[in-house]
């Protein structure tokens, strides 16, 4: 059963709770750090898979989702708070009882508009290296922007209930598994799964946008896109986080989760 791996969620619930009440400015910096993460993440993928791409090579989207990988390593041994994950971090302690539910809204909150002020920091100073700026470097990155802008609204919005479920088991099943070896190629893989599926995860959609805003971009991409993507895309990650992970979770493991009390 995953009764000690769901103990451990809830100790770290607690734990970014108290690094709030302390200081939500640390909490915000802690936040703003694990976008930028992503934010490196998305660069490399779409520099990666860009090789390929103006090939016109089967295997751009593939290598993008192999190198996007190294985000979720850095947000896991870098540190850093992302609304995504927190969506299952947060409802477990709620569920036990050892948040309220009105913290749980709050810390969301709070997480969201870190990751949104890290993603548009790391867009400025991607921008003002240069080193994205010419359209034989950007052109993927930009491609897949404008389509996430203009999928319909319900295929997003499943789309990222698929993603975050998924994002959230890349982070919870590690916690079963010892040596760092088999906890990195487990996280590895889940987010290569996510990736390469074409499902949508708010905060990696939230740098991806924000670096092809500062870019020069086509019309199509606008910030009313952007903000049309985003809405039904996190609806979805709070529905996979809060209810398939968290409620879920709970749910089948809460008799074992009653004898530990």
């Amino acid at each position: 059963m995953e009764v000690q791996a769901l103990l451990d969620v809830e100790q770290l619930a607690i734990k970014k709770q108290k690094t709030f009440n302390q200081s939500p400015l640390r909490y915000l910096a802690r936040a703003a750090l694990a976008s930028m993460f992503i934010g490196f993440g998305v660069i490399v993928a779409f520099k990666t898979g860009n090789y390929f791409y103006i090939e016109h090579s089967p295997f751009a989207y593939p290598m993008a989702a192999l190198t996007f990988g190294s985000a979720i390593i850095l947000i896991a041994y870098g540190g850093g708070d992302l609304f995504t994950g927190n969506t299952f971090y947060y409802t477990i302690a709620a569920l036990r009882k050892k948040m309220r539910w009105a913290e749980v809204f709050k810390l969301w909150t709070g997480t969201y508009v870190g990751n949104i002020i890290g993603a548009t920091i790391f867009a400025f100073l991607i921008y003002a290296t240069g080193l994205f700026n010419d359209s034989s470097v950007n052109g993927f990155l930009l491609s897949v922007a404008d389509k996430k802008i203009h999928t319909p609204l319900i295929e997003l919005f499943f789309r990222g209930i698929l993603c975050n479920w998924l994002v959230c088991l890349a982070f919870f099943i590690p916690m079963s598994l010892k040596g760092d070896g088999p906890k990195l190629f487990t996280m590895i893989l889940f987010v290569f799964c996510f990736f390469i599926s074409g499902y949508e995860h708010s905060i990696a959609n939230m740098c991806t946008f924000a670096i092809a805003l500062v870019l020069d971009h086509p019309d199509t991409i606008s910030f009313g896109g952007v903000i049309r993507n985003l809405i039904p895309v996190t609806l979805g990650n709070i529905i996979g986080g809060n209810f398939l992970m968290g409620w879920m979770y709970h749910f089948v493991n809460k008799p074992f989760m009653d004898l530990d009390e």
